[in-house]
């Protein structure tokens, strides 16, 4: 067995001058993938695994090698790349399984093997058939035979949080003096409470034999909604790495979502007195990311990273953020990676925010002006869940708006190409703004890149799209579908929607939309709005 020295740890209570480091450990590839809807392949665990060095994860759990071939073979192409971040990989406390994992850590700068076995009273015996004494000598031996191959060894006891405390004790103790340098105690369902948690790990480290060789590592999952709330009373009890996912992907309910975590603990900082070395500018962009590899979609008022995390429609709350954006706002946008905060026009929204709407659309109205396209502007809002720029550059155009349309789609055809193997392609026909018929074709990755490739073709406007979302808004077999598309058009960040039975017809026309707000832009010049603290989306 390896005899070098374990890991400094940290005291548990910093001070201002000495915040603690907490370790951010990712299991997005591993426990993340493992959830229904969210499986990846190889190459598509690779970029994500090189997302998440980038955004400055210190442990990233890559696979269970055991689990099959395909799994051993992605973990060996990230290993092969990936750099600046600890490579995990998981073992159950089986010889084949930790030999696997040394075969796919085989090269990496900074392997650990993360082995863990079950400890509960239930789970011992409904899953294991094994006792107290039989699961300590697994357990041991698994660690020992881990240290064989790399220095640094995790050892996890699965369902901690309805183990005896006594037992976690004797077998936390017995994993450190086999040579684990990381102890992890798992709320494996979600089961625990903050003061519980908290209570348990000030325990763990008052009672382990030689506790502070190693760093206490807390694992909680989400089925009661908990999971960020007991990862955090977990560090006040003294955890010093928490394992999370982006999104809080994972098992059932998921796991302690990694960007509510890092935002709670540098929102609160004066409070916590912990830091980590993520880059949170980041944490929007991999959020994205994750939602484009396994199309799980994010929910609009998930915190940091939903589409309303630093969205306004309310027009007391959008008073207030004209003045000053601390009035509603705990944290930055730019600094979690969104571009800026988001002023909805809807029914709640009112007249000052209106205004200065449409100041950043070009539009400088007087007073009288104002009062007459706000009040067609209520009258709208009541009939529309949210009201989009063309509609507020239609209420202001009034008569002129139909000319203002800009290019209309006359007819779209799509081919995937799937049945004969071809390339996907679409034709399109529009109307241009002075009333010619304008037709052409393009190929593209799938059959909405090629028709956005053949739109920007007819059109001559190149949009950059940072989203592209489709979402049903009624129900049954002739269901409408709302498609979403959003760029960013000289640094501002502008979204387009259409509507149709026929979801490429709706992804034709929320195309259009911002395409011909970049049409009016470049034939019609108007006055730019002064620069502005809060700039409100399309």
């Amino acid at each position: 067995m390896n005899d070098s020295p374990g890991p400094v740890v940290p005291p548990i209570t910093g001070t201002a001058e000495t915040p603690q480091h907490v370790t951010i450990f990712d299991t997005s590839l591993r426990d993340g993938e493992q959830s229904p809807g969210c499986s990846m392949s190889a190459s598509q665990k690779l970029r994500f695994a090189h997302a998440l060095s980038e955004l400055g994860v210190d442990v990233i759990e890559a696979g269970f090698p055991a689990s099959s071939e395909a799994d051993l073979e992605g973990v060996r192409s990230i290993v092969r790349e990936v750099r600046g971040s600890s490579l995990a990989t998981l073992a159950r406390c089986h010889p084949g399984d930790i030999e696997a994992c040394a075969r796919a850590l085989e090269g990496a700068a900074k392997p650990r093997i993360h082995v863990f076995i079950s400890t509960s009273p239930l789970h011992r015996q409904h899953k294991l058939n094994l006792d107290k004494q039989q699961v300590l000598e697994r357990a041991v031996a698994a660690v020992e035979q881990a240290r064989k191959y790399v220095d640094d060894v995790e050892f996890s006891c699965e369902d901690a949080l309805r183990t005896e405390h006594d037992y976690l004790v004797e077998i936390c103790g017995a994993a450190i003096a086999a040579g684990a340098r990381t102890l992890n105690i798992p709320d494996t369902v979600g089961y625990t409470t903050p003061s519980e948690i908290r209570a348990l790990f000030e325990y763990l480290r008052d009672n382990v034999r030689d506790a502070h060789k190693a760093v206490f590592s807390a694992h909680c999952h989400n089925d009661l909604g908990l999971a960020v709330a007991n990862s955090l009373a977990a560090i006040e009890g003294g955890a010093r790495q928490v394992e999370c996912t982006i999104n809080g992907i994972g098992e059932r309910a998921g796991n302690c979502a990694l960007e509510e975590l890092v935002m709670a603990l540098r929102v609160r900082n004066a409070y916590y007195n912990a830091t980590t070395r993520i880059d949170t500018r980041r944490l929007v962009p991999t959020s994205r990311l994750l939602s484009r590899i396994t199309g799980m979609v994010v929910q609009r008022n998930k915190a940091v990273v939903g589409q309303n995390a630093f969205a306004h429609e309310s027009g007391i709350h959008q008073h207030g953020m004209l003045k000053h954006r601390g009035t509603y706002e705990i944290m930055a946008p730019e600094d979690v990676g969104w571009a800026q905060s988001q002023m909805v026009m809807g029914r709640h929204s009112g007249r000052a925010a209106l205004s200065d709407r449409l100041q950043t659309l070009g539009f400088s109205l007087d007073e009288a002006r104002l009062n007459s396209v706000f009040a067609a502007f209520k009258t709208l809002a009541e009939k529309k869940r949210e009201v989009f720029d063309a509609d507020l550059e239609a209420l202001v155009l009034g008569a002129d708006a139909k000319a203002a349309r800009g290019y209309r789609l006359v007819r779209a055809h799509v081919s995937t190409g799937v049945s004969d193997g071809s390339l996907p392609t679409a034709s399109v026909q529009l109307v241009d703004p002075d009333g010619a018929t304008v037709s052409e074709a393009a190929v593209g990755d799938g059959p909405v890149h090629a028709m956005f490739a053949a739109l920007a073709r007819a059109t001559g406007v190149d949009l950059n799209i940072d989203n592209y979302h489709v979402s049903s808004v009624t129900t049954g077999d002739d269901a409408q579908g709302q498609a979403s598309v959003t760029a960013r058009v000289d640094g501002v960040e502008l979204t387009g929607s259409g509507t149709s039975t026929d979801i490429l017809e709706a992804s034709a026309l929320a195309w259009l939309e911002l395409a011909n707000r970049v049409v009016r832009t470049q034939r019609q010049p108007q006055p730019v709005a002064a620069p502005r603290k809060v700039a409100a989306n399309a």
